[in-house]
């Protein structure tokens, strides 16, 4: 789940949940090339103060507060925690900190599906309406599939208008159902890719029906336990979490505290807790067939539309197949990235709504790769007349997967919206390159020899993407 706070001026809450572009954005970095130049690899000494004068950059300019963790063949090299995990008590994030995951929670969901799988009470090729109630005509052909690889068309509902006004209440089964069934398909059930934290959601409840226990329960004592992750489960806001981090947003440049949200509407798509410690417990297991069998890891990890497996992500960063997927949720923003060939595995957890997680891992990565990275640095606006900026106004698209990015200008404010799920306000570094105060974004715009404008590069969370204008 991502729903985080954007804006130079103002935190934009009323926008819809900016985890589909996200996606989109994540999706696009893995599947483009990435500098191949490498040096010799580091040492060890040599990363590890590599990544500590990234991460002190990373405090300094952008504020980071979080927990890292780089491992290779399983045993932490760098293991550290930054900032606070509670600005008011004054209490360090450690490697023992506990921050919600946010979509992260998807391989595990995932995980279960395959492990019922396994134990016979089901089959990813079952139809979805085998174990939900009251389904609908238009998800008689959705399977299981469908959902884990967000191919079913069913929309997600963290795009739905009233969803930062639900976001506070508790939400049950039946009225997410209730919410969904009604709500047309987007395309045909296996057309094409289209992320949907709805699919995943659907995935706890059937998840539920098939094991006759709790989603919660079923996690713990299938995954969890068996791994020792205790400080891995399912978030609650009325429950004691030793060492729970609070969650924090930006807004305008200042730390508040970040909204409020029922853990019960993210749930299977976004409600999960852990800790970096737990997460390698997790990353370890996968090399193993502790949890299924080889025949099942291979089938959770072979990319399907758009390079979606089963809960993850599969592309190319630095010529090397990476396993990864990325998390925001009210407060926290997370990623972990895997490359299963040099048992590398890079995993930063963040107590700040919006916080470059995915370029950081990125960044982490290529230290150990000896492939270029730029630290962290403080941006600063200047001012631009007002004819420069309304010439930006358009409608620009990213190829694939097909994003449309929005430029407006109004009341002298410069507004980016990607994908109709994300809005930037932007401000000015130079005539042609604009950036968020507030996450990790950045605009440049794109003009022929007789100064038309005729796209941008979306650069964000280390991904660089070029968009034509069509309007």
């Amino acid at each position: 789940m991502r729903h985080a706070a954007v804006g130079t001026v103002s935190v934009l809450k009323g926008s819809p949940a900016l985890e589909r572009a996200a996606a989109l954005v994540a999706i696009c970095a893995l599947l483009a090339s990435s500098p191949s130049a490498q040096s010799a690899a580091p040492t060890t000494p040599e990363i590890r103060t590599k990544v500590e004068e990234y991460i002190n950059a990373a405090v300094r300019v952008n504020g980071f507060s979080g927990s890292i963790l780089v491992a290779k063949n399983g045993q932490p090299v760098v293991s550290k925690g930054y900032g606070m995990a509670n600005i008011e008590l004054a209490v360090p994030n450690t490697p023992q900190t506990v921050f919600r995951l946010g979509s992260i929670t998807k391989q595990f969901t995932a995980m279960a599906i395959v492990i019922l799988q396994e134990r016979g009470k089901l089959r990813v090729s079952d139809p979805i309406c085998k174990y939900l109630t009251e389904c609908p005509a238009a998800w008689q052909p959705i399977t299981i599939r469908h959902l884990l690889t967000h191919t079913s068309g069913i929309p997600s509902y963290t795009g739905f208008p009233d969803f930062p006004r639900a976001t506070v209440l508790p939400t049950s089964a039946a009225e997410m159902v209730g919410r969904l069934k009604d709500k047309p398909l987007e395309f045909e059930p296996g057309e094409k890719f289209a992320y949907s934290n709805s699919g995943y959601y659907l995935l706890g409840l059937i998840i539920e029906r098939a094991s006759g226990l709790p989603y919660a329960d079923f996690l713990d004592k299938s995954i969890f336990t068996p791994l020792a992750m205790h400080q891995t489960g399912y978030d609650n806001s009325s429950r004691i979490i030793r060492n729970r981090a609070a969650g924090y947003a930006r807004k305008a440049g200042e730390t508040v505290n970040a909204a409020y949200m029922d853990m019960t509407v993210p749930y299977a798509a976004g409600g999960l807790y852990s800790t970096t410690e737990d997460l390698l417990r997790w990353d370890r297991a996968l090399y193993t067939n502790t949890l299924v069998s080889q025949k099942s890891l291979d089938e959770i990890f072979t990319p399907e539309k758009d390079g979606y497996g089963y809960g993850w992500i599969i592309g190319t960063r630095f010529d090397r197949q990476v396993i990864a997927h990325g998390g925001g949720i009210y407060g926290f923003a997370t990623h972990i990235a895997r490359f299963p060939a040099d048992r590398l595995t890079v995993i930063v957890l963040s107590n700040v709504e919006g916080a470059s997680a995915s370029r950081m891992a990125n960044d982490l990565a290529a230290i150990v790769f000896g492939a270029p990275y730029a630290l962290p640095r403080e941006r600063r606006s200047i001012t631009v007349e007002p004819g420069v900026l309304e010439q930006y106004v358009g409608t620009y698209k990213i190829a694939a997967p097909p994003v449309e990015v929005v430029v407006t200008y109004e009341s002298g404010s410069m507004v980016a919206d990607i994908g109709g799920q994300m809005k930037l306000a932007l401000a000015a570094e130079s005539d042609t390159t604009f950036f968020s105060r507030d996450v990790s974004a950045q605009i440049t715009f794109v003009k022929d020899a007789a100064g038309q404008v005729t796209g941008l590069t979306l650069r964000m969370d280390g991904s660089e993407l070029p968009a034509q204008r069509v309007k």
